[in-house]
């Protein structure tokens, strides 16, 4: 009966949205709210902005996408910046279809979606309020009642600017149902939906020997024409066209570049001089964003053609590529498995993460820059920290290749390669060696690749797996370390006396004979030597620790064991690095004895309660862990 509830609250929300009344009234809202009147290019850039826009290292995230599109915030502020504000502002720009270019599965669609389904949510709020004449097919918009010859007095009253002529059918009702007076012609709130073809259209081509223009524009209707008398009577027009439906909103042109040429010459007029023609009418007004979508091959032919010259300059080329960071490729495999009927299936952590590892390299670009592989490439690119490298370092690597992420592996392979897994293994569980394996044998039946690229592939997926063995064994090592946590409290404070008397060029003193010692250098280097400090920067690193301690006291707070990222992790690592031997033995015995089952249990425990994992594949991972430290 829930359910049935919600839909009773959407119906009488729809009622209240409703609205209707007639010109004169409808000036009234324009007063108040000049919004109402805005573009439709106006209207989806506002929808964006108000969203939120959040500024992060000098880059705008858009909020609106922030839940559909993952890595490609470049691509998309520059989508925002370069077309949709100046658009809004009625530049000329807004006068070009907007065509996203990019790879297969790397986010035009799920782009375009978007922008659909936000423009149906956004026409129901009063900001986004949409307003058409009465029982127009086209929704359109009422300020084209407005004579011309008075517009330029509307605007300095009312400071909006009026584009496009009225439509023969309006006009024509105008005359006959109104008698001209335009004060009373009924006007009505209409909500964008792509499923009732108000404000929003999508066309698709067909056999360019079989789809008709009638398909974009309209067509006569037949079984009319004996009542009106004739084909150029607007009543005998249906005006059904993708580009009249889309009127007020955006039109989606799917891969408009396979489209017949009389199809694309609407769009030119369309977008240019902002009307098209159908039937035998004057050309009929209209407002509406045009998208289309295609990949880079179909792109490149298509500007080759010397007969789509006069295309080129109508068209914005927005380049889409893929994502090339491993964390946002991860949460792209989450989203998709999350819409799919596996969800139920157990995906151990950081199986996703080494096939995004694997997804990510295939698409990088060998760089020129010494010292740089593609694997600190990788690492830099999602923001972790390699030393000797900074920001500078990653928007010079960005700079080298500004074309770099429009090839490699796609998302979709990869969650059809985990599909596959999951029916093939028919387990409620995966583990990252499983989908490595599953990526690996999937490269023989991908179609497009190369011997070549095949061959980096399978490269590709060795250091995706040497990835993953740092990983797992760092897992353990955690889980391990907890069980040891006085240990470790104890290792630190030791670490952090040492480092004090370094710094400070004291002497400590022996717990037991009282004796005055010099700081433990092999020590302090035995820790620091675990997260790649060096020689020459063990003094910095030191002196960093010292500042963090003071800069706790001085709030109150208590320096303690979690207080500092990277010590916490080399105190960690030097503690499994003495407890190794007991990780083997406690991991690898076929008959362990009482303590070492208790250790293997507290560790499962921890592994499931504090990581994510399940009993399944905690014991595959402690399996697989314990054999890496047997090599």
């Amino acid at each position: 009966m829930d359910i049935l509830n919600k839909v009773r609250g959407h119906r009488e929300e729809e009622n209240r949205l409703k609205w209707e009344g007639t010109f004169a009234e409808y000036l009234e809202i324009v007063k108040e709210r000049p919004e109402v009147a805005q573009t439709a290019h106006s209207r989806v850039y506002n929808m964006i902005k108000n969203s939120g826009i959040t500024e992060r290292d000098g880059q705008k995230m858009y909020d609106f996408f922030g839940e559909g599109i993952f890595g490609l915030e470049e691509s998309i502020e520059r989508l925002v910046e370069e077309y949709f504000h100046p658009a809004a502002k009625r530049l000329d720009v807004r006068k070009r279809i907007l065509l996203l270019m990019g790879p297969v599965s790397g986010g035009k669609s799920t782009i375009v979606t978007m922008l659909k389904r936000g423009l149906e949510t956004y026409s129901r709020t009063d900001e986004g309020a949409v307003y058409a004449i009465k029982g127009c097919p086209m929704h359109e918009d009422p300020l084209h009642l407005i004579p011309k010859h008075l517009r330029e007095d509307f605007y300095e009253e009312y400071g909006i600017r009026i584009e496009g002529s009225l439509s023969p059918l309006n006009s024509m009702k105008l005359e006959k149902e109104y008698d001209g007076r335009i004060e009373d012609v009924k006007v009505e709130r209409i909500l964008l939906s792509e499923d009732k073809r108000t404000g929003i259209g999508t066309f698709s081509p067909s056999d360019p020997k079989s789809q008709d223009i009638a398909d974009l524009t309209g067509s006569i209707d037949f079984s009319t024409i004996a009542e009106y008398g004739s084909e150029s009577d607007p009543r005998a027009y249906r005006f059904d066209g993708e580009l009249n439906k889309a009127n007020r909103g955006m039109m989606e042109f799917q891969e408009m570049l396979k489209c017949d040429e009389k199809f694309l010459w609407h769009l030119l007029s369309l977008t240019q001089e902002g009307n098209f023609k159908a039937g035998r009418f004057a050309l009929i007004s209209a407002d509406e964003l045009i998208v289309a979508h295609t990949n880079e091959a179909e792109y490149r032919s298509f500007i080759s053609n010397k007969k789509n010259e006069a295309l080129h300059s109508r068209i914005i080329v927005m380049p889409i590529p893929y994502n090339l960071r491993v964390t946002q490729e991860e949460r792209i495999y989450n989203k998709m498995i999350n819409e799919s009927d596996m969800s139920h299936v157990h995906i151990a952590p950081h199986a996703l993460r080494v096939a995004a590892i694997f997804s990510v390299l295939t698409r990088l670009e060998d760089s020129s820059k010494q010292g740089v592989d593609v694997v600190k490439k990788m690492r830099l690119y999602d923001g972790d920290s390699v030393e000797g490298y900074d920001q500078l370092d990653v928007d010079e690597l960005r700079r080298e290749f500004p074309e770099e992420g429009m090839n490699g592996i796609d998302p979709r392979y990869v969650i059809n390669r985990i599909s596959s897994t999951i029916i093939r293994k028919e387990v409620p569980s995966i583990n990252a060696l499983d989908v490595l394996r599953s990526l690996k044998d999937g490269l023989d039946q991908h179609p497009s690749i190369s011997d070549e690229d095949r061959e980096d592939y399978m490269n590709y997926i060795a250091v995706a797996r040497k990835e993953y063995d740092e990983i797992a064994k760092k897992e353990v090592q955690k889980a391990f370390v907890y069980s040891y946590e006085e240990s470790a409290k104890t290792l630190m404070d030791n670490y952090l006396d040492n480092v004090e008397a370094f710094c400070n060029k004291t002497k400590l003193q022996d717990p037991l004979t009282g004796e005055e010692m010099k700081p433990d250098e092999k020590l302090m280097r035995s820790i620091e030597e675990q997260i790649g400090i060096s020689e020459n920067a063990k003094k910095a690193f030191r002196e960093e620790i010292l500042i963090r301690i003071s800069a706790y006291a001085r709030k109150g707070k208590r320096f303690d064991y979690n207080s500092h990222e990277r010590l916490r992790e080399a105190i960690q690592k030097k503690l499994f690095a003495d407890l190794k031997d007991v990780v083997k033995i406690t991991t690898t015995s076929q008959t362990p004895d009482e303590s070492q089952l208790k250790k293997i249990n507290e560790v499962i425990a921890r592994l499931i309660d504090e990581y994510g994992y399940n009993s399944t594949s905690a014991n595959e991972l402690l399996r697989y862990v314990g054999s890496l430290l047997n090599r």
